[in-house]
């Protein structure tokens, strides 16, 4: 069976349909930039200031978002809290 990755263009198209859940592992509010972890598991996404919907989140916060691939790999947008 293939195992199946956030970059495949199928899941890709359902990632950003869908919301995702996840945690924020890390966010610097001065450089605007962090990762969530997703709570399906997988790699970290990255998230910038331009994709949250929700101001200041924080580490250990739990969000909801989805996915999109851009030019350096895979982001979060329309994050907000769950």
């Amino acid at each position: 069976m293939k195992s199946v990755k956030y970059t495949d263009p199928i899941i890709l198209i359902f990632n950003f349909i869908t919301m995702q859940k996840g945690t924020v592992k890390f966010f610097n509010e001065a450089k605007g930039f962090g990762f969530i972890a997703p709570s399906e598991g997988g790699a970290d996404i990255f998230v910038h200031t331009s994709g949250l919907q929700s101001r200041g989140i924080r580490e250990n916060d739990e969000v909801v978002f989805n996915v999109q691939k851009g030019d350096k790999g895979l982001s979060a947008i329309n994050v907000k809290l769950a």
